[in-house]
Order: structure tokens, then C-alpha cells, then sequence
């Protein structure tokens, strides 16, 4: 095992939830606000998933507020104190950029029975 992978493979997290693209996931993050910590929970749809190993992220889409919120997770930090899976959807694509342009129904993904 070269030197990368050893180190890589030391910082990653070992129990991680299946996640998929389309998912709707619940993240936990911990935020540091001056000598406290508090843990901040975002819920939204995974719109796509990229890289692998240490480098992983997630890109988690939501509308708030009638505004199209996305935030690119990376799996592995420190700063993800959990990723809870929702529920699960159904789709046929690796990368949900379509979700992007569509708002109300129509960017809702089914469910996964």
C-alpha cells in the first residue's frame, strides 16, 4: 500500500449510510461559532455525487423560502457529524442538474418503493 492510501485510509469515516443520487438526506454539520459548537442540520436531495476515496462530496439541493439552496458536502470531514437518509428516490441519472431549472411539482423525485 503506497504512502497516499495509508494516510487517505486513516480520515475516512467507516460506517457511512447509503447514500444515492436522489436521495433526500438529512446532514448534520457542526458549526463553530466563537468558543461554542452547535450542530446545524441541513435536509434537501442529493443532486449528484463526485470523486471517491477521502476527496468524496455530495452536492445537497433544498428550496427555501421559494430560493433553490444547494451545498457541497465532503463526506468525510470532520465537520459532518452524521448523513441520515429521508427517503429514498428513484431516478435513472448520475447528476441531477435538470432539478436546477424546475420548481414546485415538477422538481420533486419519486419515491423508491
Amino acid at each position: 500500500m503506497d504512502l497516499v492510501k495509508a494516510l487517505s485510509s486513516q480520515y475516512m469515516k467507516e460506517e457511512l449510510p447509503e447514500m444515492r443520487v436522489g436521495d433526500t438526506v438529512r446532514v448534520h454539520v457542526r458549526i463553530k461559532e466563537g468558543s461554542r459548537e452547535r450542530i446545524q442540520v441541513f435536509e434537501g436531495t442529493i443532486i449528484a455525487r463526485k470523486h471517491g476515496g477521502i476527496g468524496e462530496t455530495i452536492t445537497v439541493r433544498r428550496i427555501s423560502y421559494g430560493v433553490g439552496c444547494e451545498k457541497v458536502f465532503p463526506v468525510h470531514s470532520p465537520r459532518i457529524a452524521s448523513v441520515e437518509t429521508v427517503r429514498k428516490g428513484k431516478v435513472r441519472r448520475a447528476k441531477l442538474y435538470y432539478l436546477r431549472d424546475r420548481f414546485g411539482k415538477a422538481a420533486k423525485v419519486k419515491e423508491k418503493i
